[in-house]
């Protein structure tokens, strides 16, 4: 089987598994965390890390000897202004033109502002910025980020944080069966490895995840269990598995079965 690979803005990528460094119990378990899961891809908060700054050469150095790649988010911004101007603040402090475009439109849920969201957009990828918009499974949004200049969509599985898993899968098969050629990431709401291995069986590209690594008991067997759920998923996907049906049908057929002498009587 030929290698498969995710293509990201052009670059190629060997792991589906992207990982969020946030509210780990220590750098050391972070660190612990990245090397079981293998991801080639980190999330990064500005408002929680600086690369520029002594509070974050800790962090930085340690990024940089774990070899991952840095996708810089706009985490907490509520409005378009405050995450345009987070996103120039990520490309001048982490040197890259990727940016996952959060903006947060409803506290409860933190829910994305569709609106905004599409708006900020516009305005990044007029900018040079190579955009990861955090999104609703919404088509006709989806449609208009694309427009704007998105190359991938980030549907989010559930609220932020919740572990609840996936909360519309219609949703996402849609999406997948409106933009086949489109990467998908489902972000946020995953709690199981379960759950992405069942989000990687509709056809998503990738799975980003933070909490449900982070919090859990060990999450160091954690991230390991992910990046495992996230290849069965995937492969489980590119098997094309048998479809659902209503009525039984027998593993073993009946042509050959042996029969008794009454039962020939």
């Amino acid at each position: 089987m030929a290698q498969d690979t995710l293509s990201l803005y052009g670059v190629s990528m060997l792991s589906r598994l992207i990982v969020g460094t946030a509210q780990y119990p220590s750098p050391a378990i972070l660190a612990a965390a990245i090397r079981a899961g293998q991801p080639e891809i980190v999330t990064v908060s500005l408002r929680r890390e600086s690369g520029a700054s002594r509070a974050g050469e800790d962090f930085w150095a340690l990024i940089r000897e774990l070899g991952v790649r840095v996708l810089p988010n706009t985490a907490g911004c509520r409005t378009v202004k405050e995450a345009v101007t987070t996103a120039e603040m990520a490309r001048e402090v982490f040197d890259t033109r990727w940016i996952k475009l959060e903006v947060i439109g409803e506290e409860d849920t933190l829910q994305p502002d569709v609106f905004g969201l599409v708006e900020a957009a516009q305005i990044l990828v007029r900018d040079g910025f190579q955009v990861f918009p955090y999104t609703t499974e919404d088509l006709v949004v989806a449609e208009k980020l694309l427009a704007a200049g998105c190359e991938v969509l980030m549907p989010w599985g559930a609220p932020i944080g919740t572990g609840r898993g996936l909360n519309n899968p219609y949703g996402l098969r849609a999406l997948r069966a409106h933009f086949p050629d489109t990467p998908l990431i489902v972000d946020a709401g995953l709690g199981a490895p379960s759950h992405a291995a069942a989000a990687m069986e509709l056809g998503v590209d990738a799975i980003l995840l933070n909490t449900a690594i982070a919090k859990a008991g060990d999450p160091v067997v954690m991230a390991r269990a992910f990046a495992l759920a996230v290849e069965a998923g995937r492969l489980g996907f590119l098997a094309d598995p048998m479809q659902p049906r209503d009525m039984a049908s027998p593993s073993t057929p009946v042509i050959g079965r042996a029969f008794s002498g009454a039962q020939r009587a």
